[in-house]
């Protein structure tokens, strides 16, 4: 059989650069393609849409919103996938990928809170509700006095400090200052910058990838007064924004691909 390599989610411009350097069979796709588990083959739908070509390898780099059900697909087949299948839907939905978290880290105070849908949330500090399983700053709320849950939300207390994002790839580490024009930080901010890494956290993010079985991850922290605090894991971090990260990210790909 045909040892084909499949890329899933990244966008165009990136993949022209893994099939520059990769000189074997290489099938990629933006979205998410179509997918067929049988007696342990992965086959997927080419891209012509007319036939099912069978993969060795599994590249999964993006988050979509009906993603759960194919990364399932994937751990069902149980061959090579990068990152790891069964750790992706450990963290795909943001609730108990958090919670499960919480084990790995040392950085898990203070307690969250949870809030079913309907219900009323008073406090007397200011606190965040987050909910919904998307990231870069939406389904957040801040408030201080009464907040009405239209979904289940996670409940934190609000901590002002600095927001930053730790990034693990393989052996290759990177901290980024995230940056926003009010409360809400993140990567894609343009003062977001690379900074001196701080080894605590950068220890703290490899024992919670290690826990969940990652090869790639990055925490988001919260950086105060009294130390740091885990704010969420991404499980499918950016890897565009910065130049630095993308040569490390794609040559680990490479790397992991031709093993």
């Amino acid at each position: 059989m045909t040892q084909r390599a499949c890329i899933i989610g990244l966008d165009e411009p990136q993949n022209e650069v893994l099939r520059a350097r990769f000189a074997r069979p290489l099938v990629v796709y933006e979205t998410l393609p179509r997918i067929l588990v049988r007696d342990r083959e992965l086959l997927v739908e080419s891209v012509s849409g007319f036939d099912f070509i069978p993969v060795s390898k599994v590249v999964f780099h993006g988050i979509f919103e009906d993603d759960h059900d194919l990364i399932a697909g994937l751990a069902l087949w149980g061959g090579p996938c990068l990152p790891n299948a069964r750790a992706m839907m450990d963290c795909r939905l943001k609730l108990p990928c958090l919670v499960r978290a919480l084990g790995f880290t040392e950085f898990g105070n203070p307690p969250r809170g949870f809030a079913s849908p309907g219900i009323e949330y008073s406090t007397d500090i200011e606190r965040i509700a987050k909910w919904g399983n998307w990231h870069c700053g939406e389904n957040k709320e801040r408030f201080d006095r009464t907040w009405r849950a239209k979904e289940s939300a996670i409940v934190e207390r609000y901590l002002p400090g600095e927001a930053i994002r730790i990034v693990v790839i393989g052996d290759k580490a990177w901290q980024i200052k995230l940056e926003g024009d009010d409360w809400l930080k993140s990567i894609h901010h343009p003062t977001a910058c690379l900074m001196e890494p701080d080894q605590r956290l950068v220890a703290d993010t490899r024992n919670v990838a290690k826990g969940f079985g990652l090869e790639i991850a990055a925490n988001d922290y919260i950086v105060t007064a009294d130390g740091p605090h885990l704010l969420e894991v991404n499980h499918i971090p950016n890897v565009t924004r910065f130049p630095e990260i993308w040569e490390a990210y794609a040559a680990f790909v490479l790397q992991w691909l031709t093993d």
